[in-house]
This record gives structure tokens, C-alpha cells and sequence, in this order.
């Protein structure tokens, strides 16, 4: 088993005014006078996790992590029903990331993160390439409608009586388009409906990744009340939007990242989030690699993990 290194503590963290009446929660652990690195947490909505950070060297890296808008110690909090969504987007949230890096005085940091992380992430560099060192992601998005669609929609083909009681949520005339009609539901005034779709969304979410090699149950639907009701709300209100993306806009536009080192970590395995978007990333984007694991799935797995963490290493001394 491939052994990540020892945990560590942040060594400052705070709490940065965005606007909008959003505070964003942010630390920074490893070396002070390291290669700076930023984590973009997935979900969207999830929230940063502690286990990141044994990924980087804490020797080389100064490693800064925050919790997006509406999620994990950023307040105003999505589980909370009154919390204003409109102040909740993409945009906002590129410009927390550039607002952050600001703060903390960086010139040009290594971007790092999987899933909708990996979508946050290319829209930045693509917006701001001058300020993007290189990027590591497992489990690559870009969020197009056709993925969203797949996730909650074309997967079911593999899942049939789990997507069926996801979709039986939904009232008919509003099943055509699931996200769309969970969305709506999770702004019902009605908490107990709120509470039925947030329970439905993670049931569905743990199904699609359940059968994978590494897979582990309660992956969505066991964590904190809180924490899974802002999850839910923020995913279905970003994926009813299209995550406010032209389609397909950031494979398109990987041109932009020329120049930037890109490794691309994807399991072959991955049912929620299938191999192709990682594989017309890498033949877009002309300084990227592309590393098939053909033993993980969205959740990842040893080989995974070994395969980050030698990414990371080389882009330490660089």
C-alpha cells in the first residue's frame, strides 16, 4: 500500500469576505516558503477534507485549501434554507479563487483537485493561465450537460431499479429532467420534502460508486446532516445550470492551457464520470499526460493515490 505522508495541521487559516455577505474559510499547511499549491475540492459543495493534505510533501509544499461557497466553515452555509443561492456560482466562485490568491500574496500557484474540483480548476487556468504553475486531477469533469446527463440519467441503464426509485421522486411531468426537478424540490419551504430528495440524491450517488473495486458504503449519504444537505443542494443547483459553462466550452478552449504541465489521473473503472472527457482533455490540451488506472473507479485506489502522490513529488522541484 502505497503510504501518503504524515498528517499535519495548518499552520494559518482564516476566514476572507468574498462579498455577497460570504465569508470563505481557508488554511495553509506544510512549508511557509514552499511551492505554493492550491486544492479545489470536489462535490460540488463537499468541502475540504483533511486527508489531502498527507498528498503533499510538507517539506516542498505550502499547501492552501478552502471550502467553497456555501460548504464545509464558509458561512453563510447551504443546509441552512435561507441562504441565498443567487450569490452561488461558478463566477463567484473563480473569483474567490483569484480574490484568495491575492490575500495570501501569491504570484502563481499548482492547481490540484478531481471531479468538479478538476472542472473549477480548468475554468480558472483557462481564465487566468498566467497564474497556474501546473495542474494535477484525478477523476477529470469538465461538467458538460451530456456528463450531467449521464450521471443521473444515462447510468441508470447499469442500475436500473436504484434509478428508478431516484427518479420516482420526482413528480411525472417532471422526470424528463431529474437535476432540474431535485433542485426545485430542495428549495421546497416544506423541510421534510427538502430532507426526502437530499436522503434520494445520496442513495442514488452511493448506487453509481458502490460497485467499484474500492468502493464504500455511505460515501455520499453518511456524512453529517449538514454537510450532505449542502452537498446535495449546491451539486443540484450547480448541475440544473450546466455549472453556467457553454457546452463543452473547457475542452474546447484547452488550447489556453498551453504551456501549463498537466498530468490527468483517471480511473478506468469510473462510472460516474467515464474515461472519454478525461481522454479529449488530454488530446486538447498539448502539455497534458494522460494516466489510465485501471483499477480504480471516481473514488480512486492504491494505484490511484501512488500515482498522485508521484505528480506532486516531480512538480515539487520544479
Amino acid at each position: 500500500m502505497t503510504v501518503p505522508y504524515p498528517p499535519i495541521e495548518p499552520y494559518e487559516h482564516g476566514m476572507l469576505d468574498v462579498g455577497d455577505g460570504n465569508r470563505v474559510y481557508w488554511e495553509s499547511c506544510g512549508n511557509p516558503a514552499g511551492k505554493p499549491a492550491l486544492v479545489v475540492h470536489g462535490g460540488p459543495g463537499s468541502g475540504c477534507s483533511t486527508g489531502v493534505r498527507q498528498l503533499f510533501d510538507p517539506s516542498r509544499y505550502r499547501v492552501v485549501l478552502f471550502d467553497q461557497r456555501g460548504c464545509g466553515r464558509s458561512t453563510p452555509h447551504a443546509s441552512d434554507p435561507d441562504t441565498d443561492m443567487r450569490h452561488n456560482t461558478t463566477e463567484h466562485l473563480l473569483a474567490d479563487i483569484e480574490r484568495l490568491r491575492e490575500h495570501l500574496g501569491l504570484e502563481r500557484w499548482l492547481l490540484y483537485g478531481g471531479s468538479w474540483g478538476s472542472t473549477l480548476i480548468l475554468a480558472y487556468a483557462q481564465r487566468h493561465p498566467g497564474r497556474v504553475s501546473e495542474i494535477v486531477i484525478p477523476a477529470v469533469t469538465s461538467t458538460r450537460r451530456v456528463e450531467i446527463d449521464w450521471l443521473y440519467r444515462g447510468v441508470g441503464r447499469f442500475l436500473p431499479a436504484e434509478w428508478e426509485r431516484f427518479r420516482d421522486v420526482l413528480p411525472e411531468g417532471e422526470r424528463d429532467d431529474p437535476v432540474a426537478g431535485y433542485a426545485r424540490l430542495l428549495e421546497h419551504p416544506d423541510p421534510a420534502v427538502r430532507e426526502h430528495a437530499v436522503r434520494e440524491w445520496c442513495a442514488w450517488e452511493d448506487a453509481v460508486v458502490g460497485g467499484e473495486p474500492n468502493g464504500r458504503p455511505g460515501a455520499y449519504g453518511g456524512r453529517p446532516p449538514a454537510s450532505r444537505t449542502a452537498l446535495v443542494r449546491i451539486a443540484a443547483h450547480y448541475f440544473s445550470h450546466g455549472a453556467w459553462l457553454s457546452e463543452g466550452v473547457l475542452i474546447r478552449d484547452a488550447g489556453r492551457l498551453a504551456g501549463i504541465p498537466g498530468v490527468l489521473i483517471h480511473g478506468r473503472l469510473d462510472l460516474s464520470s467515464p474515461l472519454e472527457t478525461a481522454w479529449r482533455l488530454a488530446r486538447a490540451w498539448p502539455d497534458a499526460t494522460l494516466e489510465v488506472v485501471d483499477d480504480a473507479g471516481h473514488l480512486g485506489s492504491d494505484t490511484m493515490r501512488a500515482t498522485i502522490l508521484s505528480a506532486l513529488d516531480r512538480f515539487a522541484a520544479t
